[in-house]
C-alpha cells in the first residue's frame, strides 16, 4: 500500500480543510501517479474533491460513518470494512490520499510514500508524520527542483526499512 501527499517545511498538509498550496505541477503528478489505481480518502478528503465527486479514472474509496453519507464510489463505515474491501485490489495500486486521520490510520500499513516538498512553511492545522525523524522509513528518491507560481517544491520518495 502506499501514501501520496504534499508537505511544507513543517510537514503541514493542510489549512481549513484545503490544500496548503495548488500547485499545477504536483496535481498533475498526483494524477498521473493515481490514475487506474485505487484512491483511499475520508470524507473530508472527499468534499474537497473538484464537485464533491469521485476522481475519474480511479477506484474512489471513502471512509465515513455517516449513514446519511451516499456519494457515487464506494464507502466503507468502519476499519474493518476498508480492510476487507481492500483485500480485492494489489496493495501496489492502492493509494492512500487524506487527510489526517486517514493517515495516521493507515500510515502503518504503507509500504511506499511519494511526497511532494513544498520548500516554504505555511499556515496548517494539519500535519503528516514527519518521516525523516522515523527510523522505519528512509528517503530512496528525491528528484529535481521545480518552481511555480513563486513556489519552490520536488517529488520525494520513502520506503519503509526491511526489519
Amino acid at each position: 500500500m502506499n501514501a501520496i501527499v504534499a508537505v511544507d517545511q513543517k510537514w503541514g498538509i493542510g489549512k481549513d480543510g484545503c490544500l496548503l498550496a495548488a500547485i499545477p505541477g504536483d496535481l498533475k503528478y498526483f494524477k498521473k501517479m493515481t490514475m487506474g489505481k485505487v484512491i483511499v480518502m475520508g470524507r473530508a478528503t472527499f468534499d474537497t474533491l473538484p464537485g464533491k465527486r469521485p476522481l475519474p479514472g480511479r477506484t474512489n474509496i471513502v471512509l465515513s460513518r455517516d449513514p446519511e453519507f451516499q456519494p457515487d464510489c464506494t464507502v466503507c463505515r468502519s476499519m474493518e470494512e476498508l480492510y476487507k474491501e481492500l483485500e480485492q485490489y494489489d496493495q501496489e495500486d492502492i493509494y492512500i490520499i487524506g487527510g489526517q486521520s486517514v493517515y495516521n490510520i493507515m500510515l502503518d500499513c504503507c509500504k511506499r510514500i511519494l511526497i511532494t516538498k513544498i520548500d516554504q512553511t505555511c499556515v496548517a492545522d494539519c500535519h503528516f508524520p514527519n518521516l525523516d525523524l522515523q527510523q522505519d522509513w528512509e528517503l530512496v528518491n528525491e528528484g529535481e527542483q521545480y518552481e511555480e507560481a513563486g513556489i519552490s517544491y520536488r517529488f520525494t520518495e520513502y520506503k519503509r526499512r526491511e526489519k
